[in-house]
């Protein structure tokens, strides 16, 4: 894990960048306060499973009936 400070995290951002891409960690510090962390970006999308609900959702017989006029 490599700390830098803010100063020259804005002056070597291309650089911090090829770091992260090759596995490591950034950590960006404003003086003693360590702020950020850059990190190789991973994609969160759930994995999907198709038909897990199966069996569990129950629609209606009368669900495609029109509904009752209204007056008003």
């Amino acid at each position: 894990m490599t700390i830098v400070q803010m100063h020259e995290a804005k002056a070597q951002l291309s650089r911090l960048i090829k770091e992260v891409t090759g596995g490591e960690e950034v950590v960006i510090a404003r003086g003693n306060w360590k702020i950020a962390k850059l990190v190789p970006y991973t994609s969160a999308e759930p994995t999907r499973r198709p038909g897990f609900l199966k069996g569990k959702v129950k629609i209606a017989a009368d669900f495609d009936a029109p509904l009752p006029e209204r007056s008003f």
